[in-house]
């Protein structure tokens, strides 16, 4: 199906910072993406894009060339550019990468993150509870990415961060298919008792187990299975 325009406040402020336009339209789209307006096989229509951002097609083209770099979109004969369907080794390869790089994050953030650091990522999972406890699961999943994205920079390593980099708008994309987020939230708190403890075994336990738990609960979600 061809995807409708749909209002978004982020169209209006396009033009605010001095970002390269075609990053702008990518990042604008990946997000959309990743929120679930447009869903794996919606077709994304260069003109109607334009009109809805208020940018010339030139632009909206480069960005979704950078999205197929990045594996959000993909060209099919005959319908043109839609949003990637997802197949299951698609998602099994992501998260056998995550699984590597989350567990040396939780290692690594045991023994370098400040107390400060620790308190705020309590104060993610936190503000999550809080989120679930008032039923928004809109707001759950912006924690839950908040937390997914301030882990790595508590490791203090710019290597793995940048590798984690390009991955984590897909990962975010996965992350968000999941409707139980009891159990991830539960899960976030162990590994904030863990770094807490400076605990570098228990909390990449926990960052392993927290992989399984996603990519199980994904499955369920996207595959029935």
């Amino acid at each position: 199906m061809t995807a409708q325009p749909r209002p978004t406040p982020a169209a209006s402020t396009i033009g605010a910072t001095h970002q390269p336009l075609r990053e702008r339209v990518r990042d604008l789209l990946r997000d959309r993406i990743v929120r679930g307006d447009f869903v794996p096989g919606d077709r994304l229509v260069e003109r109607v894009l334009a009109e809805e951002m208020g940018v010339s097609r030139v632009p909206v083209r480069e960005a979704l060339t950078l999205l197929k770099g990045e594996g959000f979109v993909q060209e099919v004969p005959r319908r043109g550019v839609i949003v990637t369907v997802l197949a299951k080794e698609d998602v099994d390869d992501l998260f056998d990468v995550r699984v590597a790089l989350d567990v040396q994050c939780a290692r690594l953030a045991s023994a370098r993150a400040t107390d400060a650091e620790i308190q705020a990522l309590a104060g993610i999972a936190d503000e999550a509870d809080a989120a679930l406890a008032r039923g928004d699961l809109e707001a759950v999943a912006d924690h839950n990415q908040a937390f997914h994205d301030t882990l790595p920079r508590m490791a203090h390593n710019r290597i793995l961060a940048s590798t984690l980099e390009p991955l984590e708008g897909r990962l975010h994309w996965v992350l968000r298919q999941n409707r139980s987020p009891a159990i991830l939230l539960a899960e976030h708190w162990e590994l904030v008792e863990a770094l807490a403890q400076r605990d570098a075994d228990a909390a990449a336990e926990v960052a392993q187990r927290h992989v399984d738990t996603s990519r199980a609960l994904c499955h369920e979600i996207m595959f029935g299975a």
